[in-house]
Formats: C-alpha cells, structure tokens, sequence
C-alpha cells in the first residue's frame, strides 16, 4: 500500500503545473520550435513557387522555340517554291535551299568549329550580364 501511496504522490506532483523559469524555459522552447517549423515550411513554400516559376518560364521558352521552328520551316519553303519558280523548276529551289544549309553544317563543322559555340556561349552570357 506504501507503494501505491508514493505514486499517486508523485503523479500528483506531475499534475502541478510549472511556475516560474521552469514554465518560462517551457514556453520558450516551444515557441522557439513551433518558430522553426513556421520558417521551415515558409522556405519550402518559397522553394514551390521558385521552382514552378523556373518550369513556367523554361515551358514557355520551349513553346516559343516550337513556334519559331515551325515559322523558319514554312519561310524556308516559300524560299524554296520562290526560287524554284524564278528558276523554272520547284525541285532546283529545293536543291538550292538544302545546298546552303549543307554549306552551313559543313563551315561550321569542318573549318571554324568554334566559332559557334564560341557565339551561343556569348549570346547566353549577355543575356545574364556577364561580361567576360
């Protein structure tokens, strides 16, 4: 019975709420945790929207880029129809467009190489405003 007196003593003395620097250390550490979740959770929010921001604009660059390509081709195919009639025959238009987009691959490929990539590499820094 000893035994069973002691705990209910102690569970009574568990009930009693904390005053002073106990209960003041308490609620610090709480707020202070409940601070760090708050602020965990609004970086991962801001990391969100960064994130769908960035695959917004890099989407919309791709349609973009998917607009031009189909643009440049039927340019490129009234070119070719418009130098086929000039000359007299629609495949000789043709044969002249595909010529010099085979004389482009072939400078850039086998006599300045860099030239391009040298190009593209200065074209993505001005857009960053890196100056090199």
């Amino acid at each position: 019975m000893n035994r069973q007196a002691e705990m209910e003593q102690g569970s009574t003395s568990l009930k009693r709420k904390r005053t002073g620097i106990p209960k003041l250390l308490d609620d610090t550490v709480a707020s202070t945790y409940d601070d760090v979740i708050a602020i965990v959770e609004a970086k991962f929010e801001l990391l969100k929207i960064e994130l769908t921001e960035k695959i917004s604009a890099v989407a919309s660059a791709t349609i973009l880029v998917i607009i031009l390509i189909i643009g440049i081709a039927y340019l490129l195919t009234t070119l070719a129809l418009l130098t086929g009639e000039l000359l007299g025959h629609t495949f000789l238009g043709y044969l002249f467009v595909s010529l010099l987009f085979l004389s482009c691959f072939l400078f850039f490929t086998k006599f300045k190489p860099l030239l391009l990539k040298n190009l593209i590499q200065k074209i993505f820094l001005s857009v960053h405003d890196y100056n090199k």
